[in-house]
């Protein structure tokens, strides 16, 4: 069965329920196949640096068969594999940029709070002199205004790389620098949108990580009281149930958000390039 659901023009965004939508479709439709691949890339976390560019491109891998997906261009796992593959270093070379960035961005809020604790201390002597509690009051709000401006930054500046893995795993010749340019690019005036799908997309993972927290306890209060006493094998034990159910909970979790970042990804190169695609509505 096939049908348009909430198909825009390609000059129209789609709305934050179809973005969702689409994705817990795309989602539940391959959930064996995208779950065994976050999988596999959780399995290469444990590699350093050759691992770590793996786990990026294998998740990147789900996002680009469920973009291919949406525009009706069904890809093979092998076939996808290959191509993000063949773009592994590029991977590795986007994750140490973003690294960068995110080092710049900590600087930035280092250097902020200095600032801020700097003229904090002097209002705070100012006002002592003056023993005036209106005058700590007023400074409280400012801070507290400040606060939730820069935390509003920091993501708007966070979101604009919210792409960056999409275009190095579907494009052509892109290469690190380019992504990162070209998700600058794609998220320019839609900050706030896609905080607000993301912001739905956690609502929706919350039961699920509800679950893991109560398995987590339950495991905690089984293995502790055997680890207190100093018996390594349950120590042992216990790290790896933990182990694997955070690695099996992440992969549970991991196609649900790239297939979220797929939808946004066609939304936006829809309505940008005039792909002129519909989203479709189909049993796969």
């Amino acid at each position: 069965m096939a049908g348009n659901f909430g198909s825009p023009s390609p000059t129209q965004a789609l709305s934050v329920g179809n973005v969702v939508s689409a994705g817990l479709r795309l989602y539940r439709s391959h959930l064996k196949d995208y779950f065994l691949l976050a999988l596999k890339a959780y399995a290469w976390v444990l590699v350093p640096v050759y691992g770590w560019a793996k786990f990026y491109a294998l998740t990147a891998l789900i996002s680009r068969l469920a973009f291919g997906e949406l525009v009706n261009q069904p890809e093979s796992i092998p076939s996808g594999e290959r191509f993000v593959n063949s773009r592994l270093w590029q991977f590795l070379l986007t994750i140490l940029l973003l690294f960068l960035v995110g080092i710049g961005i900590g600087l930035g809020v280092v250097i902020l709070s200095i600032l801020l604790g700097v003229v904090s201390a002097a209002f705070v002597g100012g006002a002592g002199q003056q023993g005036n509690p209106a005058t700590y009051l007023v400074f409280i709000l400012a801070a507290f205004v400040i606060g939730i401006v820069a935390l509003l930054g920091i993501l708007w500046l966070v979101t604009r790389f919210y792409l960056v893995d999409l275009p190095l795993a579907v494009e052509e010749g892109i290469e690190a620098t380019s992504a990162i340019s070209r998700s600058w690019e794609l998220t320019q005036g839609h900050v706030w949108r896609i905080l607000l799908i993301s912001f739905v997309g956690f609502l929706i993972t919350i039961p699920i990580q509800i679950v893991v927290q109560i398995v987590i306890s339950i495991l905690q209060a089984v293995f502790l009281p055997l680890i207190s006493d100093g018996n390594t094998a349950f120590a042992l034990l216990y790290f790896v149930l933990v182990l694997v159910l955070s690695f099996s909970s992440g992969a549970l979790l991991i196609p649900f958000w790239q297939s979220i970042k797929a939808v946004i990804y066609y939304d936006l190169r829809s309505r940008r390039e005039g792909l002129g695609l519909q989203l479709r509505d189909r049993e796969i």
